[in-house]
């Protein structure tokens, strides 16, 4: 009898330890998933600095996880190459900006206002920071651009003017390729302009002053495309703009 008790006192000793194992490495996932998701942000941060001081050709695997301090091998357990990292970076980059302008428009009520305040906070943050703007003039009519982020922001905005009637369009997918197709070649044809070359020479009141008037243009245009009056949509492009939107800078 008391070897059974023996044989059962160790089996219990034994089971107990063999879940112990598992039950450190559950209370350690959680810290190396933190971890993990932690090494990813070190990467895509780095990412974008390299790319804002060399562009996005010139920019090697090497460079990347030297400047984020993380170990060449370990590149590859969070991006299967250069190319997805970049696209990684750039689903972030929009996907955070496409949240801030949740924020910006949570309380306006009419959707020609949402559509013009998302459309000149997009190009404030674009002509302040270039390499930004250049990214989304590189992604911004994509197929894969316009069913995430920003993109399906827009044709939910579309669809809610559509519905209300203050959108006098019939397809709000062809109505936000068209509001995109303006945003970027207003973009371009700015961040090109011989006058952009010259932003260090100018006052930043000056410059800032030039970059609102240009968003609020580009957002007429933008307006007038859905439908409204030219002087409506002046009226609404020229609106103050709600509170955080002097972050862009």
């Amino acid at each position: 009898m008391s070897n059974v008790r023996s044989q059962r006192a160790c089996h219990r000793h034994t089971a107990e330890g063999a879940d112990a194992p598992r039950e450190r490495g559950a209370e350690r996932s959680p810290r190396l998933m933190r971890r993990k998701r932690e090494t990813r942000m070190r990467l895509l941060h780095a990412a974008f600095g390299l790319v804002s001081k060399k562009g996005m050709d010139s920019v090697t695997i090497n460079e990347i996880t030297d400047a984020a301090d993380v170990g060449f091998g370990s590149f590859y357990n969070h991006f299967d190459s250069k190319e997805g990292l970049f696209t990684a970076l750039i689903e972030w980059l929009f996907e955070e900006f496409a949240d801030t302008l949740d924020g910006l428009v949570s309380g306006l009520a009419d959707p020609a206002e949402v559509l013009a305040v998302s459309v000149r906070h997009t190009l404030l943050r674009a002509c302040r920071d270039p390499v930004w703007g250049q990214l989304l003039i590189r992604e911004g009519l994509s197929a894969h651009a316009l069913s995430t982020g920003l993109g399906q922001r827009l044709l939910r905005d579309m669809r809610r003017g559509i519905a209300q009637s203050r959108f006098m369009v019939a397809d709000e997918l062809l109505c936000a390729i068209s509001a995109i197709g303006t945003v970027l070649a207003g973009l371009a044809a700015e961040l090109r302009s011989p006058s952009s070359s010259q932003r260090t020479s100018q006052s930043r009141q000056a410059l800032h002053s030039r970059e609102e008037r240009f968003a609020e243009n580009i957002a007429t245009v933008v307006l007038q495309g859905v439908g409204l009056k030219r002087m409506e949509a002046e009226r609404i492009a020229r609106r103050p703009m709600p509170p955080g939107t002097a972050s862009v800078s």
